[in-house]
């Protein structure tokens, strides 16, 4: 853990109206048998910096036995970080790794040029009631890591920097903010990160990264006078100091953002290209079903049931 005097606002606030650049309101989607709310990609914005999914799983409360089920389907181009605030996800993968993730730790999986994986609450979980909250991002990859070897990393939350200041904890996923660096391997530059904000404080996004973004999960803030409550996701106009204030309750939210990459990109199910080519070569490679033999392999542990290709 480590004071840092970065996190203080300056005085008086610096943002200025109109700094919102993009609001988003989320869209329900089913995953099968269970609803997320998606932030993007959105009409208005497909990416902020390079994160070009975001959903928000939860809260959601199970009985006994139940849980989440989501079964072995297939990746390309993007990296996923998974960060829960609560419950579980027991994750396997087509490279072998079995590994059960719970709040404050981060599962980053880079599909590169194709991984196959299922997440679903753990065996221990499904004893009794269990709940489930927590954020599932895609990181799109630029083009000269598009055909990288899949790889898979777990960061515990001892090993994940915890940057402080008064009213305001900054828990880093990702990526660089605050003169501090997460341990997971990426391949641009990119910030993410978990912030909690005691009522009314004040927190000033990192202004050392060309795109930014909130997403707020608990609570509300204020931002250039207005009041945004969560389930809210705000882009910021590049180049601007920005300063977010926690509401009375205080608030949590997800901070975002990085270099913009080289254009923008194609997207079609689970996949993500540079090019319509990529596409279709991994849509043959998911329907032909030839597994370790072609593009894909089931996990291990995990290889009675896929999702089927769409259509």
């Amino acid at each position: 853990m480590s004071w840092n005097p970065l996190l203080q606002a300056d005085l008086p606030d610096p943002t200025r109206a109109g700094a919102i650049e993009t609001l988003i309101i989320p869209r329900a989607r089913d995953i099968g048998g269970f609803e997320v709310r998606r932030a993007l990609p959105a009409p208005k914005r497909q990416m902020v910096g390079p994160f070009i999914f975001f959903d928000q799983a939860g809260p959601a409360e199970f009985l006994t036995g139940q849980g989440i089920d989501v079964r072995p389907h297939p990746h390309i181009g993007l990296g996923t970080v998974t960060y829960l605030y609560r419950g579980d996800f027991h994750h396997r993968d087509s490279l072998g790794t079995d590994q059960v993730i719970r709040p404050g730790a981060v599962n980053w999986m880079v599909a590169g040029r194709g991984v196959t994986h299922s997440e679903r609450t753990s065996a221990e979980a499904r004893r009794g009631p269990n709940s489930l909250f927590g954020i599932q991002t895609w990181v799109a990859l630029p083009e000269d890591a598009e055909d990288t070897a899949p790889f898979f990393e777990h960061h515990g939350a001892a090993s994940l920097p915890l940057i402080e200041a008064e009213g305001v904890s900054v828990r880093l996923i990702l990526g660089s903010a605050y003169g501090e660096r997460a341990p997971a391997t990426l391949f641009t530059e990119a910030f993410y990160g978990d912030v909690t904000l005691a009522p009314g404080a004040r927190f000033p996004l990192p202004d050392d990264h060309e795109d930014r973004g909130i997403y707020i999960t608990e609570g509300a803030v204020e931002v250039a006078g207005d009041r945004f409550e969560a389930g809210r996701m705000m882009v910021f106009r590049p180049g601007d100091r920005i300063t977010v204030a926690a509401g009375p309750e205080g608030a949590r939210l997800m901070m975002l953002g990085g270099a913009t990459l080289g254009g923008p990109r194609h997207i079609w199910w689970n996949f993500v290209a540079s090019s319509r080519e990529r596409i279709e070569a991994a849509k043959a490679a998911w329907a032909a079903g030839d597994w370790g033999q072609g593009l894909f392999d089931l996990p291990e542990g995990d290889r009675d049931e896929f999702v089927p290709m769409p259509g």
